[in-house]
């Protein structure tokens, strides 16, 4: 890292490191930890909907729809990301906020982005208390009316407070994107617990591609590349049987 100081030695007379902020890499592990309860893994990004639909029955066609999702979540979603890591305070915030809110025409879609947006913020607040902005922000901004609490810039927010650089937190989002989607294909009996290891790792390098490919955009280029995964995320609410909230 570009801020690691050395100042001490081992008994074997190697360097040993010291952080100038040692509390960022493990800020960065916390935040991306399965056991941070931000409600994710309540969440299929509509997998749930497509199996039972039929566009998705095998591990095969789980694969192309894990990369379709990731390529719908760097061009629609990574924009507000990046525009709230640049600039994490809370005119920004509402800004994008509202713009997300007008974006996302998905119903299911977007009250899952909310939902986990709210957990989030509520959880960072509480956790992260070296940034006790989090806190104000949040309390100034319950009931109010004024915010939705979506996901994406609230995660872009908090990363820019916690002091991730840009890089790192939109790589991030998209990480945490492919875990909780590959976690609910283990619980709808998709694919088993090695074969998702498996399949995540295999997919890892095209999302890094597509982090990449999206990575720094303006707000005027978030699109979706995938309409079709969109209008069946939407169906998600007429299923007879539910697992998950989208």
């Amino acid at each position: 890292m570009e801020d690691e100081i050395y100042e001490m030695k081992n008994s074997d007379g190697t360097k040993k490191s010291r952080l100038t902020n040692p509390g960022l890499p493990w800020s960065q592990w916390q935040l991306l930890d399965s056991i941070l309860p931000t409600g994710g893994f309540a969440h299929s990004f509509g997998l749930e909907a497509a199996i039972q639909t039929r566009m998705v029955s095998e591990p095969e066609d789980l694969k192309g729809y894990v990369v379709h999702v990731l390529e719908n979540t760097g061009s629609l979603l990574l924009p507000f990301v990046y525009y709230a890591f640049k600039s994490p305070n809370v005119q920004t915030w509402y800004k994008l906020d509202k713009i997300l809110n007008a974006t996302l025409t998905n119903e299911v879609g977007r009250k899952a982005s909310i939902a986990q947006g709210s957990a989030l913020m509520r959880t960072a607040a509480s956790v992260f208390t070296e940034v006790p902005s989090l806190k104000a922000m949040r309390d100034a901004s319950l009931g109010t009316g004024v915010v939705y609490f979506h996901h994406a810039p609230i995660f872009g927010m908090i990363c820019g407070l916690l002091g991730f650089d840009s890089g790192t937190t939109q790589r991030a989002y998209m990480f945490v994107t492919l875990r909780d989607i590959i976690s609910a294909a283990t619980r709808l009996n998709v694919i088993g617990p090695l074969g998702a290891a498996v399949l995540q790792h295999q997919v890892a390098t095209v999302a890094e591609d597509l982090s990449n490919k999206w990575m720094d955009r303006s707000l005027d280029e978030a699109c979706q590349t995938s309409p079709l995964l969109d209008t069946v995320q939407g169906c998600h609410g007429y299923l007879f049987s539910r697992l998950f909230c989208s």
